[in-house]
């Protein structure tokens, strides 16, 4: 008998449904086992017939009957029809307890199986969804994704909530007034740019400068970010630009920003990428597809340009470049005045803007947060300058070391780029800004460029390491960058471009062109003490010059 039964339990496995099943079973078992101890209905003259035989040991009284208990059986009579107090008399009587009606038990049956239906059609579609997940089958995630982020939002960002972008703000005014008024171009006969590529450090608000475009234009508004559009399935990068540019043209007139376009914008060639380049293709498609005015205006940021295919550069696409850099001393006062202007503080906004040179605008609003959250931490209401003295290091911390500059670096760093400054409007470099942290200059717009031209680059660009060598008589880390600039040039005048001493492109000759460059700028910064010190002491004051203000410092007399 036992041999009979070892296949049957073997066969049988304790698994999540069988266990499931048993439960029910005995749970079905349990309730028509109760149904078959209900009471039986019983008449007067049967009622009468059991209290004359004294076989009632007990009696139940409910709401509208009595349950009778008479040798191991339950009987039930209304209430009514029996004297209350004669059946006291003689047998004891209880107050009532609950028993199970065949309704109660029906509706619990249909209970279970309902439950162990949708248990199992629960059961079966997850083993479905982990099938398809297995085959790597993921073109509906993909697409519920697509149709998520296709969708536009309005901003509600205005140029007034973005401070210290003053020269942003007027170059993007003619985008907004396009957006508003768009037959007023097209009356005109003006093309607008089909896309403005913002470029800056991290920080500085390129995407809520997007945002304040789109709310001053009331127009809708498509974010996406650069590495959304890198997928691992072929085909699925481009299938997204074209649905995204595809939206937006039905929302017209609308804004599409792509933040980080070096992600999906990088530059061809290399390491072989099938799918980030079919990206690319369709995106160029895409921006040449574009009829002239349409109304769709693709906004993009980064913050490495040298990244960019050039195809994605040129005229045509992103026909507009904006250059954002690192807030000066008037910028961020102007931030900081926005960030502090529900807070009670009683520091002014010019010394905190003195005492974060290099901070980018969401540094700042990290800077005042943390202070506020400092002067909580110590039970006060009232922002100090020992909170965000406390929190400085904080706030700097894993930032380069330019950005935090001593008293006494600050004022090595300006004489260094007054140098610079100096040398480039003596020399006729044009520049649009030099501050304490970078300098900005323009981008020659000529094809053919001379030689003397070309050394004067060079002179400016190593100016401030020879106005140290000569003031301090030593060199200094800060001249890095520019020098190895300044090589770059040497080495394209020798080897590219044929200006040495030889047809034949020779080491020395690169060596002779930075020698020669730097005694000329050597012998011109020897006479220019009272001038450099004049644009430092603004430098330190103020952090950045620009040209028209540097003639105003020499007073256009040198």
């Amino acid at each position: 008998m036992k041999l009979s039964q070892m296949p049957i339990m073997q066969k049988f496995k304790f698994n999540k449904k069988n266990i499931l099943i048993i439960a029910a079973m005995a749970l079905i078992i349990a309730l028509l086992f109760a149904v078959s101890k209900e009471p039986r209905n019983i008449t007067y003259s049967q009622y009468m017939q059991l209290m004359d035989g004294n076989f009632i040991d007990k009696a139940v009284i409910d709401e509208d009957e009595v349950i009778l208990y008479a040798q191991n059986n339950r009987f039930a009579i209304i209430k009514e029809g029996i004297d209350i107090k004669e059946l006291i008399k003689k047998v004891p009587v209880e107050r009532s307890v609950q028993y199970i009606t065949p309704g109660m038990v029906w509706g619990s049956i249909i209970f279970v199986c309902l439950v162990l239906w949708y248990a199992y059609i629960f059961r079966a579609i997850k083993k479905k969804e982990e099938s398809l997940l297995s085959k790597k089958d993921g073109a509906f995630e993909i697409e519920s994704v697509l149709n998520q982020n296709a969708m536009p939002v309005i901003s509600n960002v205005r140029f007034s909530d973005v401070a210290g972008i003053s020269e942003v703000k007027s170059e993007l005014s003619e985008i907004v007034d396009f957006l508003k008024n768009p037959q007023k171009y097209r009356n005109f006969g003006i093309k607008m740019p089909k896309g403005v590529l913002m470029i800056g450090p991290p920080g500085v608000g390129k995407t809520l400068v997007a945002k304040a475009v789109a709310g001053e234009a009331n127009v809708p508004f498509f974010y996406q970010n650069g590495a959304s559009f890198v997928q691992i399935y072929v085909g699925m990068g481009a299938k997204r630009v074209r649905e995204l540019f595809s939206r937006a043209k039905s929302y017209a007139p609308s804004i599409i920003f792509i933040d980080e376009i070096d992600a999906v914008g990088k530059s061809r060639g290399g390491t072989r990428n099938d799918e980030r380049e079919a990206t690319l293709n369709q995106l160029l498609t895409e921006m040449d597809g574009f009829e002239d005015n349409s109304g769709v205006i693709v906004i993009a940021a980064t913050n490495r340009i040298e990244m960019i295919d050039e195809a994605l550069l040129r005229s045509g696409r992103f026909d507009r470049r904006i250059f954002l850099s690192m807030p000066d001393f008037n910028d961020r006062v102007a931030i900081l005045n926005t960030y502090l202007r529900d807070k009670n503080c009683e520091v002014s906004a010019e010394d905190i803007a003195r005492m974060s040179v290099g901070f980018s605008g969401a540094a700042l609003s990290t800077l005042v947060n943390e202070a506020a959250i400092n002067a909580l931490r110590n039970g006060e209401s009232v922002l100090r300058m020992r909170d965000f003295e406390a929190v400085l290091n904080k706030v700097l911390l894993g930032k380069k070391k330019v950005l935090s500059y001593s008293e006494s670096e600050k004022k090595i760093q300006a004489i260094y780029q007054g140098a610079k400054a100096l040398s480039a409007y003596w020399f006729d470099v044009k520049f649009e800004k030099i501050s304490l942290i970078e300098d900005r200059f323009m981008a020659t717009e000529q094809e053919i460029e001379s030689k003397s031209q070309m050394l004067s680059r060079i002179k400016v660009l190593i100016a401030g390491m020879c106005k140290l060598e000569i003031d301090e008589n030593d060199i200094f880390s800060n001249s890095s960058n520019d020098l190895n600039l300044a090589k770059d040039i040497a080495s394209k005048m020798v080897y590219e471009y044929g200006m040495g001493n030889s047809f034949v492109p020779n080491p020395n000759d690169v060596e002779e062109i930075l020698k020669q460059a730097k005694d000329d700028i050597m012998s011109f910064l020897k006479g220019t003490n009272e001038q450099i010190a004049r644009i430092s002491s603004y430098l330190l004051a103020y952090e950045s010059v620009d040209k028209e203000t540097l003639a105003k410092i020499l007073n256009e007399n040198y």
